[in-house]
């Protein structure tokens, strides 16, 4: 990990069915590093893992960080890890924030669409624009009242708040006609955070409304398959450090570049943090992450290395 931060379990709290908040503050007292609504951190866990969650408290405090951590029934160790061997006074390695989520501030409106534990960044956006004064609205689904965390605090913001528990109306939300009877001024700006299968809808129907400002925070991976163009083996040239190396058929950029003793921060490695974010100097790479938007890969200007790939013989990166 790049410049890792000392830190400390301040506080644990149940917030909901399975899910807790964790407090942090810093090791020895003082500040925080700074961060923007939408932003996650990444926690270094006892057990070895290493995993993003996103912060959940106003983004003007820098003497702690919130988080909301939902045990996972499928875990493979991390969420259970926070549930069950977290304990308050704890030392953990903590990142600095990192933001693939960025609020639009100036918006004419913001629609902002959670589903279960997406309720996290969500909050922290509902919290800053009405610190801001902007107009926007929070459409919040759950599977159950019992299992929805923060209900309280984003009914003490006092704008419009849509929820919807599917046991209470006997199945999910019309996504589709929720959307379509939100504003649909050029201005406003559109943002979900949730399950896979929600995000996934949230994105067609943006796409069918004609709603251009759409963004999505992923907690989990989808697994993008190489392109029919993709190459099995190139050569990346790396500007700052002057070494060159192959990457072989078989073998990832990460696989490569680690091979060749190259300092690259990676978290994740699944293409979902965006900590391996990398400037792309020359050549086109095989976009495979979570993070990057349509228009984003299309420009070519940074990549992913810890999943992409490459679909030119030769690739020049800023490392």
């Amino acid at each position: 990990m790049s410049n890792p931060i000392k830190a400390y379990i301040h506080a644990l709290r149940y917030e909901a069915e399975d899910i807790h908040s964790v407090e942090l503050r810093r090791a020895g007292g003082g500040e925080l590093p700074e961060f923007a609504a939408g932003s996650h951190i990444d926690l270094h866990l006892p057990n070895g893992l290493v995993r993003s969650y996103s912060l959940l408290n106003a983004a003007g405090e820098r003497h702690r960080y919130v988080l909301g951590v939902l045990k996972d029934r499928r875990s493979r160790g991390g969420s259970r890890c926070v549930h069950e061997a977290l304990r308050v006074g704890q030392s953990i390695d903590i990142s600095e924030p990192r933001n693939n989520f960025a609020l639009h501030e100036d918006a004419g409106h913001s629609v902002l669409v959670a589903g279960g534990i997406g309720v996290t960044p969500i909050l922290c956006m509902a919290t800053r624009l009405k610190q801001l004064g902007r107009s926007f609205e929070v459409l919040y689904f759950a599977r159950s009242r019992k299992s929805a965390a923060f209900i309280a605090e984003l009914q003490a913001l006092g704008a419009p708040l849509h929820l919807h528990f599917d046991d209470e109306q006997n199945g999910p939300p019309d996504l589709k006609a929720l959307l379509a009877a939100r504003p649909a001024q050029a201005d406003t700006h559109y943002y979900a955070c949730g399950p896979a299968v929600m995000l996934d809808a949230f994105e067609k129907f943006c796409a069918e409304l004609g709603y251009a400002n759409a963004h999505i925070e992923r907690f989990t991976a989808v697994e993008v398959a190489a392109a029919s163009d993709a190459r099995q083996s190139y050569t990346v040239e790396l500007k700052r450090s002057g070494k060159t190396i192959s990457v072989e058929a078989g073998q990832s950029l990460l696989q490569a570049l680690n091979a060749a003793k190259v300092n690259c921060v990676t978290s994740c490695e699944e293409g979902i943090c965006g900590a391996c974010e990398t400037r792309v100097l020359d050549g086109q790479p095989d976009h495979r992450d979570s993070v990057l938007s349509t228009a984003e890969r299309a420009a070519n200007k940074v990549m992913m290395i810890c999943v992409s790939g490459c679909k030119s013989e030769r690739l020049v990166l800023d490392l």
